[in-house]
């Protein structure tokens, strides 16, 4: 989080130092005049994680004692409030947990492979829900189509093998791209990418409560409130950190590989006693006819069953060391497991039969086929529906991965940078739960309405990744670079021509959404990254900033000056002497509170004004009274507000002193009062936080609020 300085700042920063240097006292004075110890304490050294799960545990003992009496209880609520977040989040761990809470093949093949493997589910549906339209002709060429999913697959799969040798360190889309192609192609993949991720959450809970609504058709209208609830779950789960979330997910992808080749193996087993000979399809309305267009549309939709593999390659530091040698294995896994159950789905799909099914999804049928209504069929459709639902965990640990990257390099805002508690990208997760959400709601959770929308994002950061490495391979030519680039620019080729289809065969049917999604994606960060940058060149120290005076041998030094009079209305001053106080005091009524804040301006010992805001000519008269019994210890200025607002006309009078003297920092002293109890601020008038909203928008303007703690 804290960004480097470069030469040039370094350079104006021991220069502010050395006017700092013969203006100000020395360290040391200014430590023995401190009338407290500022060293509190530190956190435990037993704090360091450690291999037992109780080592991992930090301890956060408070640095402060708590003030006993009526104030003690005011923390109550808070300590209540951190304990339920410690049950449902966990202990918070220390930096050093990190490389525990990395993942083991093992665990990172069903944490990062579930998405790739749960799409066999909807995958094969999805082909043959748009073959089926041309009937009994159009589902001849399922084994076409599936064949050159499979080999996608197999390109791809070796393509991003490729990306992780040459990315040890994590080469998702976004590096890849940015790197060889330009920001801008990086930008756009990670939109595709970030646009993914979002369907993936959704797409896969429409499915898995698909299948739930299958085997109970009951459950049927509670579709909404059930995929939602799921989506809280996967939170909750995933903000407890990477190594919980994945010992939590593991156990249903197990399940599912075993449940779907159990599938395949026992409809294997049937079709071997009619000696594999297919069921011909039931009789079928044709809508349209067999042509490119449907046969590109079918291969698009299909093709959604390969989503999901380049989120190993994304999330590379996830891994234990070495990192990128896992990595590498428990992709070639997921590729050989995701074609060997596409693969034999397909073909029990010929050979039974099968067509989709408004009321029920075509994996229930074939497990109907094979199991009938016994514990099995139960069995497999409790696995389908458990790893659908999540599988958006694929999705969550690679989501907050990609955008940290864009908040690194200033596409988004810096507070996706931070670890929680549990060392996970707690501001991702949140981010992405909502935007699921909102487009689960938006499509009743409907899968048909929901695919269309899926294959665009995904193939557009395939493409570009799979390009970019191409160009990376040509300017590298390390040893084998032509066998590499070979693979990169067939799973580039490949994955382009998907990209393409979907985008044309599906623009109508929601494709136009995704598309849109993108666009928006592109404005936003450019938009950030364009404030980033104007805040940045605002913000940096300048060598010219600071004209160091001449010391003078009979008095003190003279004023530093700015290189341009122009900037006296800037708030560019760096050392003290360059700082001219003005301490403005709002007063409503003389009350205790009021009297505090003045007290408390008084004390600075700078120039102070009290001003009163005066709704009539008779207040104004009452208050200069007042104030006078007081004894007129401080300037009083009274403005009179005949409309009876009170924000607008103090705001407009201390723009008018800055207007009249812009080398000046006024200082703004408000008094506030603190009740004990929420509900009592709505008795109390909030005219000291209007001010401040209204105030924090002028230059040179300092808001300070002095509270006045009510006892009950």
């Amino acid at each position: 989080m804290l960004p480097g300085l470069s030469e040039e700042q370094v350079r104006a920063l021991r220069r502010v130092g050395r006017a700092w240097g013969r203006v100000s006292v020395a360290p040391e004075v200014w430590r023995r005049a401190l009338p407290v110890e500022p060293d509190v304490g530190a956190f435990p050294v037993s704090a360091e994680a450690g291999r037992a799960w109780f080592g991992r545990l930090v301890p956060l003992p408070p640095l402060r004692v708590r003030a006993a009496g009526p104030r003690a209880a005011a923390g109550v609520q808070a300590e209540a409030v951190s304990r339920v977040r410690r049950v449902l989040v966990g202990a918070p761990l220390a930096s050093s947990a990190f490389v525990t809470e990395r993942m083991r093949k093992l665990v990172a093949l069903p944490v990062l492979s579930a998405d790739a493997l749960s799409s066999v589910a909807y995958g094969p549906e999805a082909m043959l829900t748009v073959l089926v339209l041309a009937g009994a002709a159009g589902l001849a060429y399922s084994f076409p189509v599936s064949a050159v999913i499979v080999f996608l697959m197999v390109a791809v799969g070796v393509s991003y093998r490729q990306t992780i040798r040459a990315y040890p360190h994590g080469g998702g889309s976004y590096i890849v791209a940015g790197d060889n192609l330009g920001p801008v192609a990086g930008l756009v993949a990670a939109a595709g990418l970030m646009t993914d991720y979002v369907l993936t959450v959704a797409v896969s809970i429409a499915s898995g409560i698909a299948a739930i609504t299958s085997a109970l058709p009951g459950l049927t209208p509670w579709t909404v409130p059930l995929g939602v609830l799921v989506i809280v779950v996967l939170l909750a789960g995933n903000l407890r950190g990477i190594r919980q979330a994945g010992a939590l997910f593991a156990a249903p992808t197990y399940a599912f590989i075993v449940a779907m080749f159990a599938l395949v193996a026992a409809g294997l087993v049937d079709a071997a006693r009619s000696g594999f000979q297919p069921v011909p399809p039931p009789s079928l309305p044709v809508t349209e006819t067999v042509g490119l267009l449907l046969i590109a549309r079918a291969f698009s939709s299909g093709a959604t069953a390969m989503t999901g593999i380049e989120a190993i390659s994304n999330a590379v530091p996830a891994f234990r060391p070495v990192e990128w040698r896992n990595a590498r294995t428990t992709l070639s896994w997921m590729v050989g497991l995701l074609i060997a159950m596409f693969a034999g789905i397909v073909v029990l799909i010929h050979l039974t039969g099968v067509v989709p099914r408004s009321q029920e999804t075509v994996l229930s049928q074939l497990a109907h086929l094979s199991f009938g209504q016994g514990w099995m069929y139960v069995y497999v459709q409790a696995a389908t529906a458990a790893v659908l639902l999540l599988a958006a965990n694929t999705a969550y640990n690679d989501f907050p991965r990609v955008l940290s990257l864009l908040a690194r390099d200033d596409y988004a805002p810096k507070t996706f940078l931070r670890l929680g508690d549990r060392l996970a990208y707690s501001g991702g997760i949140l981010l992405l739960s909502l935007a699921a959400v909102l487009v689960y709601v938006a499509f009743e959770g409907q899968t048909n309405s929901l695919i269309p929308l899926y294959a665009v994002g995904v193939f557009l950061a395939f493409t570009l990744s799979q390009t970019g490495m191409v160009v990376h391979w040509w300017r590298r030519r390390d040893p084998h670079w032509r066998k590499s680039l070979l693979f990169n620019a067939t799973g580039a080729l490949l994955s382009a021509l998907v990209l393409l289809t979907a985008g044309i065969s599906k623009f109508t049917s929601g494709a136009w959404v995704a598309l849109i999604a993108i666009a928006l994606f592109l404005l936003v960060t450019t938009r950030i990254k364009r404030h980033y940058a104007t805040a940045r060149e605002a913000l940096r120290l300048r060598p010219h900033a600071v004209e160091l005076p001449a010391p003078t041998s009979t008095g003190p030094l003279a004023p530093a000056t700015r290189a341009a009079a122009a900037d006296a209305d800037r708030e560019t001053e760096e050392i003290p002497e360059e700082i001219h106080h003005l301490s403005v005091i709002a007063v409503a009524t003389l009350d205790l509170a009021a009297m505090r804040t003045l007290a408390y301006a008084a004390s600075l010992g700078q120039p102070a004004l009290a001003v009163h805001i005066s709704t009539t000519e008779d207040e104004e008269r009452r208050f200069r009274a007042y104030w006078g019994l007081w004894g007129d210890h401080l300037p009083l200025q009274t403005v009179l507000s005949p409309y009876r607002a009170v924000v607008a006309p103090l705001v407009h009078y201390i723009e008018t002193l800055h207007r009249l003297n812009p080398g000046l920092t006024l200082t703004v002293f408000l008094p506030e009062i603190v009740t004990r109890h929420r509900w009592h601020r709505l008795l109390h008038s909030r005219t000291a936080s209007r001010l401040r909203h209204a105030l924090r928008n002028l230059p040179k303007i300092v808001i300070t609020t002095v509270p006045f703690h009510l006892p009950r």
